[in-house]
This record gives C-alpha cells, sequence and structure tokens, in this order.
C-alpha cells in the first residue's frame, strides 16, 4: 500500500510540528512527511519514495504517463479515473512531455500533500489531529450545508458520497468512528484534490474588491454555496458593497475622467486645480456627477458576468469545481465581454454624465434621450473595440499577480490554515488591481475619449488608432497615463470600504464569516 513508503514518524501531527519542520524545508534528502507537511528528516524517506516510483513505473521508461499510474494504483489496490489519473499528470508535470519523472513526482507529492494538510486542519477543529462527526458537521455548517450526526458518521465510515472532497471508500481504517492524518493521507495522497473549499472560501477576490473597474474574473464558488444558495448573498454583498465604495469615492473617479478627455500639455490639469475647477462650475454636489448611473450598473453586469461565467465554465468542458488558471481567464475574460457589450450604453451615459456641464442635462434618461436624437444608437458604442480589448491585459493579469501572491502566501505561510488575514487580503487584492488597471490604462483612456467625442465642440471624429496616434506624437507616452494619479488614489480606499461594507453585509445577509 501507498502508507509503507510514507513516514511515520508522528500518527498526528501536533500544532508546532510543521513550524519545526520548515526550517529544514532546504534538505535535498527528503520530501513531503506527514509532520506539518513540511520536509521529514528520514533519510529513508527519499528511497522509499523511490521505490514507490519504480512500482509505478510499469513500463520501465524512468517516467509515469496515465497508463503507468492506472496500473500501477491498481496492483497497490487504489483505483482511480482516467480523469483523475490525468489530473495527477498535470499538475505535476512541469516541463509538459506529458509523465512525470522522479523529481516532478516528488514535487507533486510534496505540494499535494500540503494542500491535505491545510483541508485536514480546517476540518479539525478540536486540535486533536483526529477527525469526528461533529467536526465534520460543524465544517459542512460552516460552507452552507446541515447534516445530522448520523449522516455525519456515514460520511466517516464512507458508505455514502458525494461531499466536498470527493468520493472514496472506507478511509475510516480501523473502525474508530475518527480519521487521524495518516488514514486522511495515505487515501488521498495520490487522489487529485485541487479544489479546497477553505482556500476558495478566503481567498473571494472579485466578489469583494470594487475599485470601479468591473473587469476582474469571477470568483469560484463551491459546490454547497451553489447549492444552498449562498452565492447569490455574496453577489448581493459584493454589489452592496460596490455601491458604497464607488460612491465613497466618485470624486476621484470624476476627476480621472475630466482629466483623461481634457487634460494635455497646453492644459496641465492637476489635482486640487481638477477639483478647484469642478467645484467653482457646480458646487459640491457636482463632484459626484455620473455616480448614479455608474452605481445602477453593478447590478446587471454582476448578474450577467456570474451567470455568463458559469455557461462558459460548462462549455470549456471542465468537471471539476474550479477551474485551472489558464481556464478561468478565457472563461472570465468571456464572461467580462458578454457582460460589458450588453451594458456599454450605461458606460457611454455614465461619461458623458460625468463630463456634463451644470444644467446641460435634467438627468440619465433626458442625457440618453439626447444622444439618440442627435448621434443616434451608434454613439452608445463609442469606444467599444478598446473597452473590450483593455478585459484581457486587466483580467489576465489581475488573475495572474493575485493566484502568485496568493499561492506564495499559502506555500510559505500557511501551516494551520488557510485564512490569510485581512490585512493580506486586502494587499494582495490592491497590487493585483493596480497591476490590471496599470495594463489596461492606456485602453482606458482611449475608449474615455472616443465615448466622449461629441461632448468637445469641435472635436473630429477618430478611430481608436488615429486618437492613440495622436495622442502619442502631442503628448508623447504619458499622455497615455492622463488621470492616473488619481485613479491610483481611489485603489486603497476604493478596497477598504468596499471590504469593510462587504463583511457587514454578509452578517446581514446571513452569511457566515469565516
Amino acid at each position: 500500500m501507498v502508507s509503507s513508503v510514507l513516514c511515520r514518524c508522528v500518527a498526528s501531527p501536533p500544532p508546532d510540528a510543521a513550524a519545526a519542520a520548515s526550517s529544514s524545508a532546504s534538505s535535498p534528502a527528503s520530501v513531503g512527511d506527514p509532520c506539518g507537511g513540511a520536509i521529514c528528516g528520514d533519510p529513508d524517506h527519499r528511497l522509499r519514495l523511490w521505490r514507490l516510483f519504480q512500482t509505478l513505473d510499469v513500463n520501465r521508461d524512468g517516467g509515469l504517463c496515465v497508463n503507468d499510474l492506472a496500473v500501477g494504483l491498481r496492483r497497490l489496490g487504489l483505483h482511480r479515473t482516467e480523469g483523475e489519473l490525468r489530473k495527477i499528470v498535470q499538475a505535476g508535470d512541469k516541463d509538459l512531455d506529458g509523465q512525470l519523472d522522479f523529481e516532478e513526482f516528488v514535487h507533486y507529492l510534496q505540494d499535494h500533500e500540503k494542500k491535505l494538510r491545510l483541508v485536514f486542519k480546517s476540518l479539525d477543529k478540536k486540535n486533536d489531529g483526529r477527525i469526528d462527526a461533529q467536526e465534520i458537521m460543524q465544517s459542512l455548517r460552516d460552507l452552507g450545508v446541515k447534516i445530522s450526526e448520523q449522516q455525519a458518521e456515514k460520511i466517516l465510515k464512507r458508505i455514502r458520497t458525494g461531499h466536498f472532497w470527493g468520493p472514496v471508500t472506507y478511509m475510516d481504517k480501523n473502525g474508530t468512528m475518527t480519521i487521524d492524518w495518516n488514514e486522511w493521507r495515505d487515501y488521498h495522497l495520490l487522489h487529485p484534490v485541487e479544489n479546497i473549499p477553505e482556500i476558495i472560501l478566503y481567498w473571494k477576490h472579485s466578489t469583494i474588491f470594487d475599485v470601479g473597474e468591473n473587469l476582474t474574473v469571477p470568483d469560484e464558488f463551491t459546490v454547497e454555496e451553489r447549492q444552498t444558495g449562498m452565492w447569490w448573498r455574496h453577489l448581493v454583498a459584493g454589489g452592496g458593497a460596490g455601491a458604497v465604495s464607488r460612491t465613497c469615492t466618485a470624486p476621484l473617479d470624476r476627476l480621472k475622467v475630466l482629466m483623461q478627455v481634457h487634460a494635455s500639455r497646453s492644459n496641465n490639469m492637476g489635482i486640487i486645480g481638477g477639483f478647484t475647477q469642478m467645484i467653482r462650475e457646480g458646487g459640491a454636489r457636482s463632484l459626484w456627477r455620473g455616480n448614479g448611473i455608474n452605481v445602477l450598473k453593478i447590478a446587471p453586469e454582476s448578474a450577467i458576468k456570474f451567470m455568463a461565467y458559469e455557461q462558459i465554465k460548462r462549455l470549456v468542458g471542465s468537471d471539476q469545481e474550479t477551474l485551472r488558471i489558464h481556464e478561468r481567464l478565457v472563461a472570465g475574460s468571456l464572461a467580462g465581454a458578454i457582460a460589458q457589450s450588453s451594458i456599454y450604453p450605461m458606460e457611454v451615459l455614465k461619461t458623458r454624465m460625468a463630463l456634463r456641464k451644470t444644467g446641460q442635462y435634467s438627468g440619465m434618461l433626458d442625457c440618453a434621450r439626447r444622444i439618440l436624437a442627435r448621434e443616434g444608437v451608434a454613439a452608445f458604442y463609442k469606444g467599444y473595440v478598446p473597452n473590450m480589448l483593455g478585459i484581457i491585459p486587466y483580467a489576465g493579469i489581475d488573475l495572474a499577480v493575485y493566484e502568485t501572491l496568493k499561492n506564495a502566501w499559502l506555500q510559505r505561510y500557511a501551516v494551520n490554515s488557510a485564512d490569510p488575514g485581512v490585512f493580506v487580503l486586502l494587499a494582495c487584492g490592491t497590487m493585483s488591481s493596480t497591476c490590471g488597471q496599470l495594463a489596461s490604462y492606456p485602453l482606458a483612456l482611449v475608449r474615455t475619449r472616443m465615448q466622449a467625442q461629441a461632448s468637445i465642440e469641435g472635436a473630429p471624429e477618430v478611430t481608436m488608432s488615429s486618437l492613440f496616434k495622436q495622442i502619442l506624437r502631442t503628448e508623447g507616452a504619458f499622455g497615455l497615463y492622463r488621470g492616473l494619479a488619481p485613479n491610483f488614489m481611489k485603489v486603497i480606499p476604493a478596497v477598504s470600504i468596499s471590504y469593510v461594507v462587504y463583511e457587514n453585509l454578509k452578517i446581514t445577509l446571513g452569511v457566515q464569516s469565516r
């Protein structure tokens, strides 16, 4: 059995074992012990892993392919589907040759065991090294699923399947109605447990953070959240948080739009000068022009994006609860494009309302009616192309930076819990959103200028490419980043406000904070 190659230095890891073991993490002699998911000090452990590798390498070619794993694990009494085995190979195959060499196999086991330990520790509420029926009930209750003690005992016995770590058979080998670390680890070590609900729950990103540009890839929700309806409560809480956040930072957002459209070398509009100009022209209330429709578009955009994302996930063909990074990027970008296409006329209205002078329009409907009468339906889609092109760099870099920071934190600091804490979550979200905005900002500026064309007297009709050339010729590369200062100034308050409001709305809506 697989357990014969694994370290048995302790039956269940004490709370401080991981910290003690982490100091030896650089040792090349061994890999992946149960004591905290770090590096075991047993010098024979790597040899035992080599023997397991040879047992699984049925065709003796020095690599483990899907067929090798299927035959080898069957000989050890473990049965896995082809899809599960393919996930194992894909997770560990660093050189993309379709198989695992010994070093890739060792690294896969090491990384996978750390994930398993996070799940085990999240279930082990009593911190006694064992999972019992009460802890199963509490963990599922935290995920929004209520079960009886009898049902929890059935889960421990593995009589029924369908729970969140996947169907297994008789994990409780000794019949004690509890599962210790060794029983948990022995079964799952060569089972592709990629979807850890604790990590999904703790590391919400796009649902929580609203910096005014809703181009992020949607968050994943666990099966339990979708089945119990918790997902819509998260979305409502996120929408409410975004509304408050956007309202609080609206003056900076309007200043950004004014600088994007009107600032130039001859009109060097600064932050203080811009605020002074707005207040002098329309009073303090004018600082919030365009905010109403900016808030109104949150609900339809979020709903359309979420529904589109769920449908595209099915088209991608993944049978996992969560997608891999590149699949999330594709599905999220397509969902964002669909949502943006649906509500894009509201984006144009938001820009026109932000740029309007006192008395120019009586409201949003009057603005829409006048645009339609003077410029036709096409005016509501000006700047559409650069807006769509901006989705890919924004969503891609935001997702990549966030996942990189998240994985770096999990690998380095997640010993007993996947909970990063408020400060880490805010820091990762702020940095990733800032990087995404920085990458897509030139396209956002060109989009805003195209949306504002008719509001500027005597402005010629321009295309995206000609506008890029004109800005570079007259203002240089710096011209593509007009308004960047107020845009970045609003990121930290926007993220902080949206997080605080989100957490309070979750409590109001009955979503338990972890």
